[in-house]
């Protein structure tokens, strides 16, 4: 549980940059990121490499004992480089070339830019891989964020092509996987086959999906890339990606698999203004705390693609400058955002930035400290958080290292498969149906319920899970299908589960396709519904509305509920269940309290706002809501916090022995 932040010396002049040191470490930051965004400052021209700056830098750093993560600088490529490689540059979907200006200016199938890349990545790591310094490197910056992960220029066209060639072989095996036969779309040759942007209407829906895999196999190549030449020139260090919140275009747990820690940018007030997800009263509930599963959605979510290591490397400090409105922060906000990603996993939180920079693009976005250099809000917060991970240290009898092996994973699993989001996104069906958010507000309902949730990828080991839900798998794979057969805990598998095959077609014996075997049903038809639309569903299992998306099917396994004509909406026994439908959030946490019981865990009908996370015998409780509330866990002891919890308030509990360890108001 360490405190780090993001720094740019190459913004400030030296003679700030012990200063700067010297108070970072009074405020007990112990990690800082830099380098990220300096390859001008590097390389001013071709050839021209700048290192004195850095070197300083990074001796004063070190001097004062702050472990640094340097960061590759390829998410921002120099104007003498584009010149030199124009076809470098990204196209959007209107065939519009996206310039130099700003940043991400560049496609990630240009062969001539990972030179480029190749060539600046091997001069740092050779110049400062064994920096005593530098104990992490962190690969480029937050790939594809401006929607820069599809492109659709010549070079993005070459590089689909050899990929379609290498996976189908011929195009006759391609022609059959994408169904060309309808609407007459045969190719003769892969020379054939354009980009799936600019036709007359709806591009066919798998030549879409594996535009969309191609373009998730660039960043995978690309990152890989530099993962190669750090692992050569500095071994030893973590390796490390900042992904992004609410961000599906690419295959994280792909990337991840080269990576040591994943790491993201966690901006709960920004993404709570910006996302469709929230309802307006939602939003302004939550207004300067962010929504309570906001964080935690993606930090579950992210230690899965990181193989089990988690870091956060820009928490939000205060107001941000990107979002549609930009409020501030409540008092004690990024203390409780901080404590939340510990909670979940979190090795280190990184605040985004030190010093709010009084020029740029970015000039608005908050910072540890003012424009003036004096402490902003956020400051005196990271003072509290550091201390009390003394105090939980203390109380744990544990250092702060040991305490990183607290146990961090759950009873429960939600699988999140990035293909099936992409293959439902392509065709929702229903403007009001999204996969993404589908997903979380299953895992709101659950984190509702006190459940501690990991986030696991259609790939992951099941075997250590009491409960499993998959929200809609669209695609069962036979590694997947043998794995769910042989899962002894309870499952369930929800709306559009089993609905696709890997080529994008609707299996031969439809929905759940290959699972119908372990849930005997059959999807005959399906009604998309508008959000308006939300009919009643009753039954054993409690009673509401059903929206977006229901099924008709057709079944002998036990109906738990129905809809208001007697069509089944969730069915099965024993282990083994199907939700046919959304359900509104009421029901849906029912129906899950229901299963979480048939598996014997524990749950809590928690009041508004407040959240409970275990780890070990560690209890953290949040409290998101409007106003105070006392809650207490039975059998455990406070460490830090109070009992009666503020708004953004926190409180942190040590279980005592042989105690019960269920959670009262």
């Amino acid at each position: 549980m360490k405190l780090g932040v993001c720094y740019y010396p190459e913004h400030w002049p030296k003679q700030r940059w012990v200063e700067d040191a010297q108070h970072m470490q009074r405020i007990g930051i112990e990690y800082v990121r830099i380098g990220e965004f300096s390859w001008s400052t590097i390389e001013p021209k071709s050839g021209e490499l700048h290192w004195e700056w850095l070197d300083e830098c990074l001796d004063v750093l070190h001097a004062h004992g702050l472990k640094v993560i340097l960061g590759t600088p390829t998410a921002t490529p120099p104007k003498w480089l584009v010149d030199r490689h124009p076809s470098m540059l990204a196209t959007d979907e209107q065939g519009r070339v996206r310039g130099f200006g700003s940043r991400r200016h560049y496609t990630f199938s240009s062969l001539e830019y990972r030179e480029e890349c190749h060539r600046i990545v091997t001069i740092m790591a050779e110049r400062y891989g064994q920096h005593p310094a530098v104990v992490s490197w962190q690969t480029d910056n937050e790939y594809g964020c401006h929607d820069t992960i599809l492109s659709y220029g010549e070079t993005d066209l070459t590089a689909f092509r050899l990929w379609l060639s290498d996976k189908y072989g011929t195009v006759d095996a391609l022609n059959k996987a994408w169904g060309n036969v309808f609407w007459s779309m045969d190719y003769r040759s892969f020379d054939e086959i354009e980009l799936p942007n600019l036709t007359v209407t709806e591009a066919n829906p798998s030549h879409r999906l594996d535009f969309q895999r191609c373009c998730s196999d660039q960043v995978v190549a690309f990152n890989k890339l530099q993962v190669d030449i750090l692992r050569q020139y500095s071994a030893g260090r973590d390796l490390v990606h900042n992904y992004m919140g609410f961000f599906t275009a690419f295959d994280h747990h792909k990337v991840g698999q080269d990576l040591d820690v994943a790491s993201w940018d966690t901006y709960p007030l920004g993404f709570l203004d910006q996302e469709s997800i929230y309802r307006n009263e939602e939003k302004q509930t939550y207004l300067r705390v962010g929504h309570p599963d906001f964080g935690a959605f993606h930090h579950d979510l992210y230690r899965g693609c990181g193989k089990g290591r988690l870091w956060i490397m820009e928490q939000q400090p205060g107001p941000v400058n990107w979002a549609p409105h930009n409020p501030t922060p409540a008092d004690g906000a990024v203390r409780l955002w901080t404590w939340e990603a510990f909670s979940h996993g979190a090795e280190m939180v990184s605040y985004f930035r030190w010093r709010q920079a009084p020029f740029g693009q970015e000039q608005m976005h908050a910072g540890l400290l003012r424009p003036d250099a004096k402490e902003a809000e956020a400051a005196q917060e990271a003072v509290q958080v550091a201390k009390e991970i003394n105090m939980l240290s203390a109380a744990m009898e544990m250092d702060k290292d040991e305490l990183m092996s607290l146990p961090s994973s759950g009873k429960v699993a939600l699988m999140f498969d990035y293909d099936a989001c992409w293959s439902l996104d392509i065709q929702p069906q229903s403007r009001a149906y999204r996969y993404l958010f589908w997903c979380y507000r299953i895992y709101e309902a659950m984190r509702e319920l006190g459940l501690s949730v990991d986030i696991i990828s259609s790939h992951a080991s099941l075997d250590m899970y009491e409960l499993l839900v998959l929200p809609a798998q669209a695609h069962i794979s036979s590694d997947l299908e043998n794995r769910l057969h042989a899962y002894k805990g309870i499952l369930l598998a929800g709306p559009r589960t089993g609905s696709k095959t890997d080529s994008y077609q609707i299996p031969e014996n439809l929905a759940p396709g290959p699972l119908s075997t372990l849930l005997p049903l059959k999807v005959e038809r399906v009604d998309a519904l508008p959000e308006h639309t939300q009919p009643a569903v009753s039954g054993r299992w409690g009673k509401g509305n059903l929206k977006h998306w229901h099924e008709q099917i057709s079944t002998e396994l036990p109906c738990l509920l129905k809809d208001d004509s007697g069509n089944p909406v969730l069915m099965g026994s024993e282990r083994h269940f199907y939700l046919g439908s959304c359900l509104d959030n009421d029901l849906l946490k029912t129906s899950l309290a229901k299963l979480a019981e048939k598996a014997e865990l524990p749950t809590y009908y928690l009041p508004d706002g407040i959240r409970v996370r275990e780890r070990g015998d560690v209890i953290f409780v949040f409290n998101y809501g409007v106003r105070s509330i006392s809650f207490e866990p039975e059998g455990a002891e406070l460490v830090v916090g109070n009992k009666n919890i503020t708004t953004a308030g926190v409180a942190i509990w040590k279980k005592l022995k042989d105690q019960r360890k269920h959670i009262k108001k």
